[in-house]
């Protein structure tokens, strides 16, 4: 599946939620699905700067293909990264790297979090392209 259509999968399981309890549980849940980082990735390298919970985004690249691994401390924001994970995993890094994820505003994630967390979304998506970024012009070379 393509970018595009990994973001419209994950929109479209969202709208059979009713409430935000339900959404939320949702994400918490694609949290839970991710495997577990190993201690030995959970390093201050690793760590998305400027998230109030501490975030931890390993990418790998074979092939030119993007794997992400990410954790975190706190069980939500675990899911939002989960979110991107699941969008952005086996990817082509270029296509990561031009990737439109406005999706995250059409989830209505972000009118229901705490501003903190909200910018923490934006901070994810920004890390994942760079490091697709650094992979891609690595390969390239």
């Amino acid at each position: 599946m393509t970018i595009s259509e990994q973001q419209e999968k994950l929109l479209e399981e969202l709208t059979f939620f009713h409430d935000w309890t339900e959404r939320y549980e949702y994400v918490i849940g694609l949290g839970k699905k991710l495997p577990a980082l190993p201690e030995a990735a959970r390093t201050p390298e690793h760590l998305i700067k400027g998230c109030q919970s501490q975030v931890w985004l390993d990418a790998q690249c074979e092939n030119g293909v993007m794997q992400f691994r990410a954790d975190s401390d706190s069980v939500i924001t675990k899911g939002m990264i989960a979110l991107f994970v699941n969008v952005l995993d086996g990817q082509p890094a270029d296509a990561v790297v031009k990737a439109d994820l406005s999706f995250i505003d059409r989830t209505g994630l972000k009118e229901h979090l705490a501003p903190t967390r909200a910018n923490a979304l934006g901070l994810m998506a920004a890390q994942m392209k760079q490091l697709a970024f650094h992979h891609a012009t690595q390969s390239s070379i």
